[in-house]
């Protein structure tokens, strides 16, 4: 790493980057129309589902609604420009993870974190169920684990990476990884929603391809359900376009143009919230009700090490287990009143769930974890809530 590239103390380490802009200005100019005396700063919206016609479809022009839109593409360049590929804007992240797993043929066998996403999970079991897909879950945190079930599976293989993986927080070692299923074949998936784009860049390091609930950091403010996925790839391009075509999942224009319009302020929202994050979870580790602290930032944490080389940032997301098991947890979530007791992350407002309580997260995720999404507000405000809330659990649990 160049010298004038090394940590401050404290800090994660910051891979190399190619000579230019540095991704936060990226977020805020990527996707601009061209520059010209009197033109739009902004793309604007465009809600036109039927366009001129005139030649074949392939001469140029959109031709229809459904096969693309200037607002979907501004925000695909500046997506695409901060992943450093291209990028394709879906419906929803599931819409984006549904086509991201279309990618190998029917018999593939894929290879998943056994404490991903739920919504991941779920799309698997159900082409598990109807013979579409074998599915291996596995710990990400183990190279040598995944590698010996890359080397014992057969037939096609996908493996899908989440790093930081949710809501556990385990950080992977995506370029060991991307390597270990490059060698068997495998096309290399990375869900890179809870980093962001300007914490990491799985491309970059072996990926293939790069998945996004828009919904979440990109966006900001919790008004928006989007997705995307990236690649450098020609091939798989072509076919997520086709995907997103054929099945009718795509970006309604007023979304792509406020997730846009979210996308320019991430820098700040994400600075902001990741110092609190780490703030908050020093606190956390003093508090008598909490039994375990999740977040990479802390230099107990089983993946400091490497998310400090991989990451430019430890993230905004906390996760927390507490003693007195689910009843607890629940009464530390009945009892905050700034944090919102909400599904979903990444929103300039700080959220806290019980994950277990969906019939669907998967079993490795203790009962008594509490994920916390942090916001932008006032650290000592969400201190003071929170504290307080355990305080209030702490008390009734005797």
């Amino acid at each position: 790493m160049p010298e004038n590239d090394a940590p401050t103390p404290g800090s994660p380490a910051s891979p190399a980057r190619p000579r230019g802009l540095s991704p936060e200005t990226l977020a805020v100019v990527a996707g601009r129309p061209p520059r010209a005396a009197g033109s739009e700063l902004n793309t604007p919206v465009s809600l036109s589902a039927t366009y001129v016609g005139g030649g074949s479809l392939g001469e140029g022009g959109l031709g229809y609604g459904r096969f693309g839109n200037p607002t979907w593409e501004a925000l695909e360049t500046a997506l695409g420009t901060l992943e450093g590929g291209s990028a394709r804007t879906f419906a929803s992240g599931m819409a984006a993870v549904t086509a991201a797993l279309h990618l190998v043929p029917a018999d593939a066998t894929v290879l998943v974190p056994h404490g991903a996403y739920n919504g991941t999970h779920a799309v698997l079991d159900l082409l598990a169920g109807q013979g579409r897909a074998r599915v291996q879950r596995v710990d990400v945190t183990d190279v040598a684990g995944v590698r010996a079930a890359l080397a014992a599976s057969t037939g096609p293989l996908l493996l899908w990476l989440e790093s930081p993986t949710n809501p556990l927080l385990e950080v992977a070692d995506l370029a060991a990884l991307a390597a270990a299923g490059h060698e068997r074949g495998a096309l290399v998936v990375v869900d890179n929603t809870f980093a962001t784009p300007l914490l990491q860049r799985p491309l970059d390091l072996g990926a293939d391809v790069v998945v996004h609930s828009v919904t979440k950091f990109l966006s900001g403010h919790s008004d928006v359900v989007l997705g995307a996925v990236v690649t450098r790839s020609e091939e798989l391009l072509a076919a997520l376009t086709r995907q997103r075509t054929l099945h009718g999942a795509i970006p309604g224009p007023m979304e792509a143009f406020l997730a846009l319009r979210g996308l320019r302020t991430l820098p700040l929202r994400l600075e902001r919230a990741q110092r609190s994050a780490a703030d908050l979870a020093v606190r956390l580790g003093t508090h008598p009700l909490v039994t375990r602290v999740r977040h990479p930032s802390l230099p107990a944490d089983p993946g400091h090490e490497l998310a400090r080389a991989q990451m430019r940032g430890f993230g905004a997301l906390v996760s927390i287990e507490v003693a007195g098991g689910a009843a607890a947890a629940d009464a530390v979530v009945d009892a905050v009143r700034l944090w919102v007791p909400a599904t979903s992350l990444g929103g300039v407002e700080s959220l806290i769930e019980r994950r277990r309580r969906h019939a669907g997260e998967p079993a490795v995720v203790p009962p008594e974890l509490l994920r916390l999404s942090v916001g932008v507000e006032d650290v000592e405000d969400l201190w003071a809530d929170l504290s307080g809330a355990l305080d209030t659990a702490a008390a009734a649990a005797g």
